[in-house]
Formats: C-alpha cells, structure tokens, sequence
C-alpha cells in the first residue's frame, strides 16, 4: 500500500523519538478557499484520544476542522463533511471498529456527492485499533499507528508538507482493479446472531444491499439473489436439528421397534417350545432373548445417536452453508465478489476479480462446454474456503512457485489446484 508516495518511508521511521519545537514542522500556507490544514471525521466513541490529538496539533498552529465545532447547524452531515473537506488541505480518518461501522460506511455510501474533493485531497488513515478492518477505499492507503511511539512525528510531517508533493496519495475509487484485487470487505452478520442455536442457519438480510458493496456489485437485485439462497439452508435442512424433534423421532421409533421385536419374540415363543425354571417361573427362552436385546439396545442407541448428533451440529449447518455459499459465488463471481463461512452467524466477503483463472480453466479444457462446467464446479466447492482464506490472509499451504492471476497472493486456480493435489473437496 502506497499512500504518501513522495515521502521517503524509511526517513520518516528513522525521526528521532524527541519532542517538537513548534519549529519543527511549519504549518503549509492555506490558499484560496482553504480555511483548515486538515478536518478530522471520527466516532463518538474516540472523541476523548481524538480531541487530545487535536489539542496537540491545534496546539502547533494548525488549523483543525471536525464536525463538533466547525459543522454549520441545520445542514445535514453529508453536506457539512463535503462543505469541510473543500475547504481543508488534508482529510485525516480515526479508524476504529465504530468508525468503520458507521461513519465511513456513510461516507462510502454517499461518495459521489464529494468524490472530486476526496481526488484532489490527501487522505490520511490514522489506525486507532489494530484489530479493525481497514475499508476497501483506503487498502492501498499506507496508514499510520496510533500505537507507533513516533506517531505525532510522523503525522506532523504529513499534514506540513504541501499537497503537491504528495503524489497518488488520494482515494480513487476503483481505479485500477488491481489496486483492490484480493482485499477484504467488512462481513456480513447474521440478522438472528443473538440467541441463535448451533443447530440453526443464520439469517442474512436480502432486502438492503450493505454500504461496503453498493459501489461495487452493479446488479443488486444479483446480491439479493445470492443471499436468498443461503438463508434457504435454514428452511431447507434445520427442521429435523431441534433435540426435542429428534427425541420424538427416536422414542416413536423406538416404540415401534419394541413392538417389531415383541412380536418377534413372539412367534419365537411359539416356535420354540424350550422353556427354563428360575425360582419357580417358567418362560420361553426365545421372549427373554429379544426382551433383554430390546431394553437394552434401543435406549443405549438412543443415546449414542442423541450424543453424535449434537456434536455433529454446528458442522453440519456450516457445511451446508458452505455449499449454499458455493452456489450463491456462482451467480456473485461475475460482480468480482466471492463469500465464505466458517461459522453459522459470520459471512467474509472478499472483492476479487476471476477474469484470469476462467481464462486458465479455458486453457486447460479445450472444449468451452467442459471449461465452463469445471469452473462452475470449482466455485461451487471451493470458492467459500478460498474466501476465508483471503479474508484471514492465510492459506494451509505455501504459495506455488507458478504465476499468479492475484498480485502478490495466491489466486482461485492455484488454490483449487492444490486442494485437488490434497484429495479436499469441501
């Protein structure tokens, strides 16, 4: 990731770690219609580690524009935030879970309203949290640490050096492919995530495309397609699951297999004219056998099944969502949007262009007919565990030494590749 081409990463990590003379770091000329040096968009929740970094910036004569003070009263939030980032030099995001949830989902979501401000204005990602996803617009950003002991130094450096000599640092979105190829989007919850059972699909809402795709897939109605395939499974294969179903359908099926057995015993009664004394009793020996193989079989059955079925349950449901998954990759592929599970309430959702490794199946197969089955049977088998991995950036084997269609990554083919090598077809 490249967000500050122009400025020499390895002479801003050797700054010293002393403080700053207000000398330092001159503040840039603000021209024309510029009123502030930088506006700073964040959380509410981050507002007290936020205004401490504008005291401190504010503090060496830059001019700070954020929406508490400087949003004019009766606009709405899209028209302020388009209003400040014009009239600042710089735009610096606190990224923090919240913030990625909220703010720049709002942001991203009404992106053309202010997108030729956001390409000619230097984007600063300041990463407040290392656990958040970084949004998609801002991957090839270099971001700067909220935890790096040099941070300030580092900051100051960017917001008092002029914008033009900060090259290819703004957000372009799209543009090219490349630039997102292989990168994460936020996933997707499950509507029903509180309170739903391991034995249950979640459920994933069709009806409002989420803000981190509604720039990228061009046919929504595709989307909403897809996911009403997943959220089949929990019509299609949950309903024998609940224990109490299965405790139902083991006793009537034990009952009937006593009844089966009794009458079993029965005709062996009849058969066999053998007969024991025990204290004074006498009984067939055929209706103690299968008495005795009935009390003692059917419950003890009865368990083991209960047992092996509940362990089997989160299991189950995943790898049913993982075919649903397959199926809905079929029809998301061509929107260059693959989904993967791992869990019954998470969906990943990766942005990643297929072009070439349809191209390689192509290649391989001679016949179209043939090559086109065998990709729509790859996606269907291994395109959601090929997401997870994309997500996590981690995959269960090294990358092969041949080219990839995924910049510095492992692409589709090459990992379907090697788990048809690993005899995997899940």
């Amino acid at each position: 990731m490249e967000a500050i081409n122009s400025l020499d990463t390895a002479d801003i990590q050797s700054q010293p770690t002393v403080p700053l003379s207000p000398h330092v770091h001159v503040p840039p000329t603000l021209r024309g219609e510029e009123c502030y040096h930088v506006f700073i968009s964040y959380s509410s929740t981050d507002y007290q580690w936020t205004h401490s970094l504008i005291n401190q910036l504010e503090s060496r004569n830059l001019q700070v524009c954020y929406h508490e003070r400087d949003f004019t009263p009766g606009r709405t939030v899209l028209e302020n935030m388009s209003e400040c980032i014009q009239e600042s030099q710089k735009v610096l995001l606190v990224l923090s879970p919240e913030f990625v949830r909220s703010r720049w989902c709002l942001l991203e979501a009404n992106m053309s309203l202010f997108r030729d401000c956001l390409e000619r204005k230097p984007i600063i990602p300041v990463l407040l949290d290392p656990g958040v996803s970084v949004p998609l617009h801002l991957c090839h950003l270099t971001y700067l640490e909220a935890s790096d002991h040099d941070f300030l130094n580092k900051l100051l450096k960017v917001i008092c050096t002029p914008n033009q000599q900060l090259q290819g640092s703004t957000v372009l979105p799209f543009q090219p492919p490349s630039i997102y190829n292989g990168k994460a989007l936020q996933p997707l919850s499950a509507v029903n995530d509180e309170g739903l059972n391991k034995w249950d699909c979640g459920q994933f809402s069709d009806m409002e495309v989420p803000d981190q795709l509604r720039l990228i897939i061009e046919d929504q109605e595709q989307y909403r397609k897809a996911v009403r395939i997943i959220n089949r499974v929990s019509q299609n294969k949950v309903w024998l699951r609940p224990t109490w179903i299965r405790v139902l359908i083991y006793v009537i099926g034990g009952i009937f297999n006593y009844s089966i057995l009794g009458f079993c015993g029965f005709v062996a009664t009849t058969a066999f004219t053998t007969q024991s004394d025990f204290y004074g009793f006498r009984y067939p020996v055929g209706l103690v056998v299968v008495s005795i193989s009935c009390l003692s079989c059917v419950p003890l059955g009865l368990m083991i099944q209960i047992c092996l079925w509940k362990k089997d349950d989160e299991k189950y449901i995943v790898r049913e969502m993982q075919k649903a998954i397959g199926e809905a990759n079929i029809i998301l592929f061509e929107q260059k949007v693959l989904m993967g599970c791992q869990s019954n309430s998470k969906i990943y959702l990766v942005y990643v262009t297929l072009d070439g490794c349809k191209q390689e199946f192509a290649a391989t197969f001679s016949e179209q007919a043939v090559a086109e089955d065998m990709f729509r049977r790859a996606l269907l088998f291994f395109s959601s565990g090929y997401t997870c991995c994309l997500a996590k950036r981690h995959f269960p084997f090294p990358l092969p030494d041949s080219e990839s269609h995924l910049e510095g990554g492992m692409c589709f083919c090459q990992y379907v590749s090697q788990q048809l090598s690993r005899e995997e077809w899940k």
